[in-house]
Parts: C-alpha cells; sequence; structure tokens
C-alpha cells in the first residue's frame, strides 16, 4: 500500500462548500483517526464492498472499500499484483447506499493465485 502526497488532502481536509468541494479547512476529526487507515485495511472482519463509479454509474473492478466500527470508511485502488492505492477515508452517518452495494471479490489480476 503506497500513500500519495496528493491523496492527503482529500483524505484529512473538509470543504467549506460541499459543492465546491474545496478542501480548504483542515479537518482535526479526519486527523485523529490517521491510525485508524492502517486497522481498517488490516482488520479481518472489515465489511468489504466494490467502490461506485458515480461518473459511469457502475462498479469499480480495481477499487475496494472497506467498513469498520460501524461507519468508518477507507478507499483504496489496486494498481497492480497486490499492490494498491489509498484513496480516502472518512466516516459518514448513513452508510446504506454502500452496505447495498455488492460485496468485493479478491480476483486473480490484484491478488493472483489462492494458497
Amino acid at each position: 500500500m503506497k500513500f500519495y502526497e496528493d491523496m492527503f488532502d482529500h483524505a484529512f481536509f473538509e470543504s467549506e462548500n460541499r459543492k465546491r468541494k474545496d478542501k480548504s479547512i483542515l479537518s482535526y476529526n479526519r486527523l485523529e483517526k490517521i491510525f485508524w487507515i492502517k486497522a481498517t485495511l488490516q482488520d479481518g472482519n472489515a465489511i468489504l464492498k466494490k467502490g461506485w463509479d458515480n461518473q459511469s454509474k457502475e462498479y469499480y473492478k480495481d477499487r475496494r472499500v472497506a467498513i469498520v466500527k460501524g461507519n468508518y470508511v477507507v478507499i483504496i485502488r489496486f494498481t497492480g499484483l497486490l499492490k494498491a492505492k489509498f484513496v480516502t477515508a472518512f466516516e459518514k452517518e448513513d452508510i446504506s447506499n454502500i452496505l447495498s452495494g455488492p460485496d468485493f471479490e479478491r480476483s486473480m489480476e490484484y491478488f493472483g493465485e489462492d494458497k
């Protein structure tokens, strides 16, 4: 798993105006949970769902959404065999739309053969 500088704005800042999505305000609430990201990715009991692409209105083949603690969400994007890039992490009060999506499935492309 790799973290890139460009993803920190999205994960640890909030928008003053949701419509503009400017990510102009440092979120202390999100910063307090920075260590939750690793814990979520390693949690064997996390709920795993496929990520949703709002633009194409279909599920991503390379995105995994992990949910722990009832409503904490971590999204990663697979980039190759056993490689992924952090996308974002957040708390969401109503995650019913995420839970109603299909379960994440391990593919040969990103996980190789099952042992």
